[in-house]
C-alpha cells in the first residue's frame, strides 16, 4: 500500500467510501435491469442476451457488496481489482456490443473509473482509464465496419471522452491524496490532542497546590483533589460544577475572579477562608484568564479564570525548612567553636558547686549545668550529620539476624527507664539475616524509639516493636505508637534535616534516619495504621524500615515470641 493514500488507511470515512461505492454498483446494476425490462414490455422486443448479463451483474455487485464488510482491497494494480472494475467494464463493454438499439452505455464507464481513482494508486486510475479509452477506440472501429457514416467523428468522439476521463481520473486522485493528507493529519491532531487532554487532567489532578477554573458566572468547572480539599469540600470531590460564591467562606475567591475578569490582567493576593467553627484557612492565590474579551468574540470562545490555590503553612513552612537548612550548615561550623567554651563553662560550674552551700545557689548552678548538657547534646547532634555522612561512607556492608539484634537493642533501650520504657515486641522473622551493620541499626532503633516515647501515651501498649517477613521474603521493623495524627504539612517534611514539629528538637533524629537506611539499601517512612490493641483497634503512627532482600536463607525454625514488659 502506497503511505499518504486514502486505501492505506483503516479510517471509519474510507471503508464507508467504499461501502458506497458497492452500494452504488447495486444500484445502477438494479437500474439497468428494470431499465431492460420495462423496454422488452414496452417494445415488445426481447434481448435475451442483453437482460442476461443485466441480471448477471445485478448478482455480481449484490454478492460483493454482502461480503465486502471490510475496507477496500490493496490499491495497486492486480486482480484484486477483478470483482469491482474488472467485472464494469466487462459488463458495461457486453452491454454496449449486444444492445441493437440506439442506447449508449459509455457513460458508466465513469463508475469503474471513479473507483480506480478514490481507492487506488495513480497507475490503477490511469490504467482503467486508458483501457476505457481503447474501449471506446474499438467501439468506433466496431460501428464504422458495421455501418456507413463519418469514421472520423466517431473517433474523435471517443477520443475526446477518453481525454475527458483522463483529466478527471487525474484530478479525482490527486483530490483523494489531499483528503487523505487532511484526514491523517485531523487524526494525529485529534490523537495529541487527546493525549495532551489526558497529561493535563492527570498533572492537574495530581498536584498538590488546588486548581479551580472559574467561569464569568462564578461557576467553578474544573477543580482537582487538592483544591476541593481547600475549599473544604473534600468530602465532596464529585460535584462538579458548583457556585464559587453560593459559599460565604468562598467569597474572597468570587471577588479575586471577579476583579481577574474586569482587569484582564493576572492577580495575585492572599485570603482566608472563614468556615464556621474551623480554624481560617490561609491561601495564596494566583489567577490567570485564558482570553481576553476580544479574543474570545473573535474565536467565539468562553473566557475562563484559572485559580492556583497555595496552602500559606506548607509555603511558611518550606520557606522555615529552607532557611533552617542554610542555618545548619552554618552551624555545624560554630558548633566546633561551642565546644571548647561549652566545657570551661560546665568544668567552672562543677567546680563553683562543690563550694556552694546555700540551696538557691546550688539550684542555679544545676539549671547552669541542664543548660550546658542541653547545649553540649544539640552541638554534638549537629556535628553527628557530618560523622553520619563519614561512617555511611566508609562502613563496610554486613549482615545481623533482625530478631536478635532488635530484642538486644530493646532491652538495653528499656533499661535505662523500665517504667515508662514499656511496649509489645513481637519477634516472627525467624532468624532472618538483614544487610545492615549493627550500630547503624542501633542507632535507627533507638531514634525511632525515642520519637515515638515523646508522643505515646501511658499505657502499656501504647508502644509497639514489629518485625515480619513478607511473602516475597523481605523483612521489616515496624514501631507504632498511639500518638495524635500529624498534620498533612509536618508528614511532607519529616526526613528533611532540621525540621522539628517541636522547638526543642533539632530536627536531625529521622533525617539520620533516613541516611543510615539509604547506605544499607533498606527504606524507611511513615504510615498512619491502626492496630488491635487490649484496648481495641487504635490508630497509631508507625515508621517501617523495610530491609533489602537477602539471599541467605532462613532457618527452618520457628520463632514467634510476644513480650509485654
Amino acid at each position: 500500500m502506497s503511505a499518504g493514500h486514502p486505501s492505506s488507511m483503516v479510517d471509519a470515512p474510507f471503508v464507508r467510501l467504499w461501502h458506497g461505492f458497492l452500494t452504488g454498483r447495486v444500484m445502477v446494476a438494479l437500474a439497468l435491469l428494470v431499465q431492460q425490462a420495462a423496454g422488452q414490455v414496452i417494445h415488445q422486443g426481447v434481448e435475451p442476451a442483453v437482460l442476461a448479463v443485466c441480471a448477471a451483474y445485478l448478482v455480481a455487485t449484490v454478492l460483493l457488496r454482502a461480503l465486502a464488510r471490510w475496507g477496500p482491497p490493496a490499491p495497486g494494480a492486480g486482480i484484486q481489482w477483478l470483482p469491482t472494475i474488472g467485472v464494469d467494464l466487462a459488463a458495461i463493454t457486453a452491454l454496449q456490443l449486444l444492445h441493437a438499439g440506439m442506447m449508449n452505455y459509455t457513460p458508466l464507464f465513469g463508475l469503474p473509473i471513479l473507483m480506480a481513482a478514490v481507492l487506488g494508486t495513480l497507475t490503477l486510475a490511469l490504467g482503467t482509464t486508458a483501457g476505457v479509452t481503447l474501449l471506446l477506440l474499438g467501439w468506433a472501429w466496431w460501428m464504422s465496419n458495421g455501418s456507413a457514416g463519418d469514421d472520423v467523428q466517431r473517433y474523435l468522439q471517443s477520443a475526446l471522452t477518453g481525454s475527458g476521463y483522463f483529466i478527471v481520473s487525474y484530478l479525482v486522485h490527486q483530490l483523494s491524496i489531499r483528503l487523505a493528507r487532511e484526514q491523517e493529519l485531523a487524526q494525529q491532531n485529534r490523537i495529541a490532542a487527546y493525549v495532551q487532554t489526558q497529561i493535563s487532567a492527570l498533572v492537574i489532578q495530581n498536584l498538590t497546590d488546588g486548581v479551580l477554573v472559574v467561569d464569568e458566572n462564578h461557576m467553578v468547572r474544573v477543580a482537582n483533589p487538592a483544591g476541593l480539599q481547600l475549599l473544604g469540600r473534600g468530602a465532596l470531590p464529585g460535584r462538579l460544577p458548583f457556585m464559587l460564591a453560593a459559599s460565604a467562606p468562598w467569597q474572597p475567591l468570587a471577588t479575586l475572579a471577579e476583579r481577574t475578569f474586569r482587569s484582564e490582567q493576572p492577580q495575585t493576593a492572599e485570603a482566608d477562608l472563614l468556615h464556621p467553627g474551623q480554624s481560617p484557612t490561609g491561601l495564596y492565590v494566583r489567577t490567570w484568564l485564558t482570553s481576553t474579551r476580544k479574543a474570545a468574540q473573535q474565536t467565539r470562545t468562553e473566557r475562563l479564570c484559572v485559580m492556583f490555590l497555595h496552602d500559606l503553612r506548607e509555603m511558611h513552612a518550606r520557606l522555615r525548612t529552607e532557611k533552617l537548612a542554610a542555618m545548619g550548615r552554618m552551624s555545624a561550623a560554630v558548633a566546633h567553636e561551642i565546644r571548647n567554651p561549652l566545657a570551661a563553662i560546665v568544668q567552672a560550674n562543677a567546680l563553683l558547686e562543690e563550694d556552694l552551700h546555700d540551696p538557691a545557689q546550688k539550684r542555679l548552678a544545676r539549671m547552669v549545668q541542664q543548660n550546658a548538657d542541653r547545649l553540649a547534646r544539640i552541638a554534638e547532634e549537629v556535628l553527628d550529620i557530618a560523622r553520619v555522612q563519614h561512617q555511611i561512607s566508609h562502613a563496610p556492608t554486613a549482615t545481623v539476624p533482625l530478631d536478635e539484634t532488635v530484642a538486644q537493642i530493646w532491652q538495653d533501650w528499656q533499661a535505662q527507664d523500665p517504667v515508662l520504657r514499656r511496649a509489645v515486641v513481637t519477634l516472627a522473622t525467624h532468624d532472618t539475616q538483614v544487610e545492615f551493620d549493627a550500630e547503624h541499626l542501633r542507632r535507627v532503633l533507638v531514634n525511632l524509639l525515642d520519637n515515638a516515647l515523646r508522643h505515646m501515651g501511658s499505657a502499656s501498649d501504647s508502644l509497639a516493636i514489629t518485625t515480619r517477613v513478607t511473602r516475597v521474603g523481605q523483612a521489616s521493623l515496624q514501631i507504632w505508637s498511639d500518638g495524635a495524627p500529624m498534620d498533612k504539612s509536618v508528614q511532607r517534611h519529616l526526613f528533611e534535616p532540621f525540621f522539628s514539629s517541636e522547638s526543642r528538637s533539632s530536627g536531625l533524629g529521622l533525617y539520620i534516619c533516613r541516611e543510615l537506611c539509604q547506605r544499607h539499601g533498606a527504606a524507611i517512612n511513615y504510615q498512619r495504621v491502626n492496630r488491635n490493641t487490649l484496648r481495641g483497634e487504635i490508630g497509631g503512627n508507625a515508621f517501617i524500615v523495610g530491609f533489602r532482600r537477602t539471599t541467605r536463607p532462613a532457618d527452618t525454625s520457628t520463632l514467634f515470641d510476644t513480650i509485654v514488659v
